[in-house]
């Protein structure tokens, strides 16, 4: 449920549940137009991550068909998915993903079912994935991440035996921080993206309660602001990307009903109101920039 910065001007949702899971995606052109369901290739899944990486392509990693995975597939500056490469490091699911170091991308976090990881995994400008690296802070699943400050990310909220609200910075070099105290409201199922050249935007989730539109931007040095009032549908389960270079659009999941509904977002962090999704509407996706 996590999305990237890229310089990239495109975007592309893909995998999820529906009745079951599946491999489709939706392509998202530099105007936030998403286009008729493409049927995917590789193995079904939910609960994965997405980055962009190498200035102008995406990855789709890691998550649950049945059991935990830890496949990934490459997506060309054209948006064509690749099929299954075995992947390397700990299968798990609930992860989430953000590029960093201007061409480079990180997995983290997560659960195979039973504990809950910080493992991280970089993710080389050729689409090569590291093998575990130790995380720092609070092992956790059901967050978000975005890149943010042109070169640096951040992994944000998720979920321990409560939701929290939680941040950890990465560095340049994708060395993840020590927890930082979030601000806002704790919650998982959420989405983030990159916007605006530099910053960051994480949007919607679910609060243990209920289902909420929430948003809490980011500024170019990473730090996470108090939440704003969202538009639209309340919705967790969901998924963002950055498109058109300075622009997000949050799509997809639940409240419980599945939805494809977007939400654009301008290059200030405004969110606009729901526009009716087009494709299968499901949860559990992942989504990246890719292309130029």
């Amino acid at each position: 449920m996590s999305a990237t910065k890229g310089v990239s001007k495109k975007a592309i949702f893909g995998y999820g549940r529906a009745s079951s899971e599946v491999s489709i995606t939706n392509l998202v052109s530099n105007i936030g137009a998403v286009a008729i369901d493409t049927t995917g290739v590789g193995t079904a899944r939910r609960n994965l991550a997405a980055t962009s990486y190498g200035t102008d392509k995406a990855i789709f990693g890691y998550g649950l068909n049945s059991n935990p995975v830890s496949m990934t597939n490459l997506v060309s500056n054209t948006g064509t998915v690749v099929t299954d490469v075995t992947g390397v490091g700990t299968v798990r699911y609930n992860l989430a993903a953000a590029s960093y170091g201007t061409d480079k991308g990180i997995f983290g976090y997560g659960t195979n079912g039973g504990p809950r990881y910080t493992i991280t995994n970089l993710v080389s400008n050729v689409g090569v994935i590291g093998t575990d690296n130790a995380g720092a802070g609070t092992a956790r699943e059901w967050l978000a991440a975005s890149s943010y400050g042109n070169d640096k990310a951040i992994f944000a909220y998720g979920i321990v035996s409560s939701v929290v609200s939680m941040t950890n910075l990465i560095s340049n070099t994708g060395t993840a921080a020590a927890d930082v105290t979030g601000v806002g409201t704790a919650r998982y199922g959420l989405a983030a993206a990159s916007f605006g050249t530099d910053k960051a935007i994480f949007g919607y989730g679910y609060s243990g309660a209920a289902y909420v539109s929430i948003t809490n931007l980011v500024s170019n040095t990473g730090v996470v602001a108090t939440d704003t009032t969202g538009v639209g549908t309340t919705r967790a389960g969901l998924t963002a990307a950055s498109y058109g270079t300075d622009t997000v659009i949050f799509g997809y999941g639940a409240n419980p009903s599945l939805i494809s509904l977007t939400n654009l977002v301008s290059n200030t962090g405004v969110v606009a109101t729901d526009t009716t999704g087009v494709g299968t509407a499901r949860q559990l996706l992942a989504a990246s920039s890719y292309g130029t």
